[in-house]
């Protein structure tokens, strides 16, 4: 049976996100959401690092890691950036918390991980990696680790999949909607698998759909994309989940 799911432009998400979170859900909980769809999307095990930037896409792997340490699953921080949005800082200070180690990245933080996760970069990415980033991108595809990229491998253009050097990940577990570039011909080569993590965000507005037939009859309609074979067209669903009391801070004193 035929199957369709949504896909957006950067510039799209970036308004659902902004008009979700005035009228629906705090920006919070939808961080908590998409970490913990990063969390049912893996199976966990061995040395878990998750490699942080500074914006909300590191304030991501922050919350994952409380979720991990709640489970009792170890796991620790590789840090790009000291810069912290204001959600990214509550989680970040919840891990502190929980124990979750964490360091500045330094050259051989990857070697012997057995699952990296990137939350380094996000949609709104564009250019070229500069230091430190450059080496632990590059460092991150080297090393032997399943790779897990949150929202988007970071490198990449999220309108056209573009990129000079993009983390190349074994599953990518983009938040809310599919972005185009993440199903544009050149990521093929950065992406193993693809799924959505539905947390609950209202569409501003639909674009592009995604049909799960490679041969498809639709008249005059150009803004469906046949997609591609990596792409699972089964979201996972963490739309109605609220934070746990633990990671809230009722159950651990800071």
């Amino acid at each position: 049976m035929r199957q369709y799911i949504d896909c957006i432009s950067v510039e799209n998400m970036r308004e659902s996100d902004r008009l979700t979170i005035e009228r629906f859900v705090p920006g919070r909980t939808l961080m908590y959401r998409a970490a913990l769809g990063v969390y049912r999307a893996v199976k966990w095990s061995g040395d878990i690092a998750i490699a942080v930037g500074g914006g909300n896409n590191g304030g991501d792997g922050y919350a994952l890691a409380c979720i991990l340490a709640s489970d009792n699953i170890p796991c620790r921080i590789v840090k790009l950036s000291e810069k912290l949005t204001e959600d990214s800082s509550f989680f970040a200070e919840r891990a502190k918390a929980f124990g979750v180690p964490d360091g500045m990245y330094a050259k051989g933080a990857f070697e012997n991980a057995d699952i990296v996760v990137d939350c380094l970069l996000g949609t709104g990415f564009q250019g070229s990696l500069r230091e430190p980033w450059l080496g632990a991108v590059s460092e991150i595809n080297s090393c032997k680790a399943y790779v897990v990229s949150v929202d988007i491998n970071s490198g990449m253009n999220g309108d056209t999949g573009e990129a000079e050097t993009a983390v190349e990940s074994d599953i990518t577990v983009t938040i809310g909607y599919v972005k185009r570039g993440l199903v544009a011909e050149n990521a093929a080569k950065y992406i193993k698998k693809l799924v959505a993590a539905d947390i609950g965000i209202v569409l501003a507005k639909h674009e592009y759909k995604l049909c799960s037939e490679t041969e498809y009859h639709e008249e005059n309609d150009d803004m469906i994309i046949p997609a591609p074979q990596y792409l699972q067209f089964e979201a996972v669903d963490v739309s109605g989940e609220e934070m746990t009391g633990v990671i809230r801070n009722d159950g651990i004193n800071a």
